[in-house]
């Protein structure tokens, strides 16, 4: 027994039938082993024929070999499709048409077993072991797929097995035709009653002409000599010339389990012991806005996580930092972000979002979802989602770093308001802070996070240390330090 695992590192299996249009919505299952044997002829011809590699003759035995019968061990699966526009051009006008696009999903970690029950010869298996290895898709270029050779004791045992003509269908199963190939010996009985019908009747004679002589086309032209030469021929040639089944394939009943794609139970999702912190993205524009415009981004990318994340009328919590009853979480752990200029200029390279109460899966999907936020001028900023995980999955990334002493990149805007006595003095807290000033708002909030010891902080003078982005000094002044609703963010 000769056995050929097909693993589809994809998941995803695309194999329109013989004789069906792509938007019928009809797949091939199981894979038919006429095309699998085209698959290794093509693979064969070019990959494996130059410098003698795998000769002419052997690869002959192994195709007569293989066009025994095949039984099948299918995996669970399940079908689905997917549905999209294609330009095309009728004139000078470009149009698009609708396409649709049927693949079988393959359970995640199982394999298509195939089995013929000949044993090769060493010659033809070791020729075999190198056409798998060379294998990179079978059926549409989508699919990739990743073959191999077991053992007969790997063999699980078919599920999906041809049928003779008086057979009965066995129990919970169904039948289904697949396109197999002849044997060598019965493609010659069949070429030869194909072309003793395609001579004209005994006792009549076609008009002859020179002009009708050299037109008529060749035996070999009409049929391919053998089913060496058959397995050869293209698909839209066949098409072209009106056969209705390849010539050397014919259709074999086969059975298949009834449930073959019947839904299975979603596993439950296992909870992660944390979930991942922090998301980061490129900015990519035609015009990259200054980081003096952080307020403004900032604000534009958390109304697009808001919207991305909505879900039954509710957003993510982790980035409207309300509860389910629209109360303000406690803790201050919702989103948190900060935009990076790491260019030779001012201008904004970076995004990155920190949350200590972690992204849900929720929360996940939305930061894969976003990939643009609105620019003024009509330039839309691009956003390029590296990853999302832990703090420590991003080296690159200087907001992230180990420091006692930090500096603040862009001014500190207070959320409150500096509070003072009726007689306008301020109010003093015990650090020497005005009570709603930038300092005291500041300690307020380092507080909430506060992993160490105490927190000082002391305010620099900018003429002397100003804001330093590569080549340029900026003066707080031109920071933007508010934001309005509406389209002014």
């Amino acid at each position: 027994m000769t056995v050929l695992e097909l693993r589809f590192p994809a998941g995803r299996f695309h194999a329109t039938p013989w004789g069906r249009h792509v938007n019928e919505g009809a797949v091939e299952w199981p894979p038919s082993p006429w095309r699998i044997i085209r698959a290794l002829m093509a693979t064969w011809y070019l990959k494996a024929r130059r410098d003698d590699e795998i000769s002419e003759a052997t690869m002959r035995a192994l195709v007569a070999a293989l066009s025994e019968p095949a039984q099948f061990h299918l995996p669970r699966a399940a079908t689905a499709h997917t549905r999209h526009y294609m330009p095309f051009n009728e004139g000078k006008n470009e149009k698009t048409t609708k396409i649709f696009d049927t693949f079988i999903q393959i359970a995640e970690g199982e394999a298509v077993l195939v089995a013929w029950p000949g044993d090769l010869s060493s010659e033809q298996k070791a020729a075999l072991q190198m056409l798998v290895l060379r294998l990179g898709y079978l059926g549409r270029a989508e699919s990739l797929v990743e073959a191999s050779l077991l053992t007969e004791e790997q063999w699980p045992g078919p599920n999906a097995v041809p049928l003779a003509e008086n057979d009965k269908l066995p129990d919970k199963t169904e039948l289904v035709k697949v396109l197999v190939p002849m044997s060598p010996v019965a493609y010659a009985g069949w070429r030869t009653a194909f072309l003793t019908a395609y001579e004209p009747p005994g006792g009549t004679k076609k008009k002859s002409s020179k002009k009708a002589s050299s037109q008529a086309p060749a035996t070999d032209d009409i049929v391919p000599p053998d089913l060496f030469a058959a397995l050869h021929a293209e698909t839209g040639s066949l098409q072209a010339a009106g056969w209705n089944l390849p010539p050397g394939a014919i259709y074999m009943n086969y059975s298949r389990p009834e449930n073959a794609f019947a839904p299975a139970k979603r596993p439950k999702s296992r909870q992660k012991a944390v979930l991942p912190m922090l998301a980061r993205y490129a900015v990519v524009s035609d015009v990259a806005p200054s980081i003096t415009q952080a307020v403004s981004v900032a604000g534009r990318v958390h109304a697009g996580l808001c919207k991305w994340s909505q879900s039954n009328s509710r957003r993510a919590a982790v980035f409207t930092g309300l509860d389910a009853a629209g109360k303000p979480l406690a803790g201050h752990e919702h989103a948190h972000i900060f935009c990076e200029a790491n260019g030779l200029r001012d201008a904004i390279t970076h995004i990155t979002i920190w949350a200590t109460m972690g992204f849900d899966e929720a929360a996940c999907l939305a930061l894969r979802r976003l990939n643009k936020v609105w620019g003024h001028g009509g330039h839309d900023l691009r956003l390029v989602l590296h990853g999302i995980g832990q703090p420590g999955d991003f080296a690159d990334c200087k907001l992230l770093a180990m420091s006692k002493n930090w500096r603040s990149l862009t001014p500190f805007v207070p959320t409150r308001h500096a509070k003072t006595f009726r007689d306008g003095r301020p109010k003093i807290d015990a650090n020497g802070w005005q009570i709603g000033s930038s300092g005291h708002d500041l300690l307020r909030l380092l507080a909430l996070n506060q992993t160490g010891g105490e927190v000082v902080i002391k305010q620099l003078n900018e003429n002397q240390r100003p804001y330093q982005f590569g080549s340029q000094r900026l003066r707080s002044l031109q920071f933007q330090t508010a934001r309005t609703d509406g389209g002014g963010i």
